[in-house]
């Protein structure tokens, strides 16, 4: 079975929604009224043969996660039918990845960030050649990681730091020079136990 064969696997399968507060028991969520609508696309492109997934590290100049990698992706505007909608308009503005280059494969249950968004992953396969265009003073830089690495459960670790003066706890998969942890290593953690076959 090939990466892209487990990621089709990983959508046919149910899974309750994560969130940042998930190895963190003592948190409180907060109320379902005051989380904001988001969307994030898990954009897969097939470079060479190999699939990797793209991210972006946010500048380090940003007021909210500044130097974080994150998925392209934000908070569903006025404009948007939806949040996927919201997630193919932001991946456009962040990366230069036209809408219409992307194939929707599915999308995967909602995560809780601290920051009350609700956010949904959708996961997209990039059609054709790509080169990617950073948005000058919101992505410091655009990159990409192979899928096997993100579908491996092994490269995950625990680890943890003091938020808001109480010891907080959270996934992290790191790939060379690039810290991938919180949010986006959550989701990305949920989606590799869902691939897993066996």
């Amino acid at each position: 079975m090939t990466d892209l064969d487990r990621l089709r696997f990983a959508l046919t399968r149910s899974a309750g929604g994560s969130s940042d507060f998930d190895l963190n028991p003592g948190f409180i969520l907060p109320p379902p009224g005051r989380l904001r609508p988001a969307g994030v696309l898990i954009a897969v492109w097939v470079h060479d043969g190999d699939p990797r997934v793209i991210l972006t590290k946010r500048s380090s100049h940003l007021k909210h996660h500044p130097g974080q990698v994150a998925f392209p992706g934000g908070k569903v505007d006025a404009t948007d039918r939806d949040a996927r909608d919201a997630a193919l308009r932001e991946a456009e503005e962040e990366i230069g990845l036209p809408r219409e280059r992307v194939q929707i494969l599915g999308e995967l249950p909602p995560h809780r960030t601290v920051t009350d968004f609700i956010v949904t992953p959708y996961i997209g396969v990039v059609e054709g050649a790509f080169d990617p265009i950073a948005e000058a003073g919101e992505v410091e830089e655009v990159f990409s990681v192979p899928l096997a690495h993100l579908l491996d459960v092994s490269r995950y670790q625990v680890q943890s730091r003091i938020w808001h003066g109480q010891l907080r706890r959270y996934f992290a998969v790191p790939y060379g020079p690039y810290y991938i942890w919180g949010a986006t290593a959550r989701i990305l953690r949920g989606l590799a136990d869902r691939a897993q076959t066996a």
